[in-house]
């Protein structure tokens, strides 16, 4: 993801600061605690495609 694009996007919800998980490929914000998918290479910002960082992502749950 571009650097400059990356200084632009801002957290919908809080106008917060995102900051880019590339190996989740996520945008994360910390101060709501919800992480935006990131799906080849555009970023969903779109608070109901976005999961809580309270909840491990469903690739990763243990069954």
């Amino acid at each position: 993801m571009e650097s400059r694009l990356l200084d632009t996007l801002v957290c919908p919800l809080c106008k917060g600061r995102l900051d880019y998980d590339r190996p989740q490929a996520e945008l994360t914000c910390r101060a709501d605690r919800l992480a935006y998918p990131v799906r080849d290479g555009i970023p969903v910002m779109l608070e109901s495609e976005a999961r809580s960082l309270d909840t491990p992502r469903p690739d990763t749950a243990t069954s």
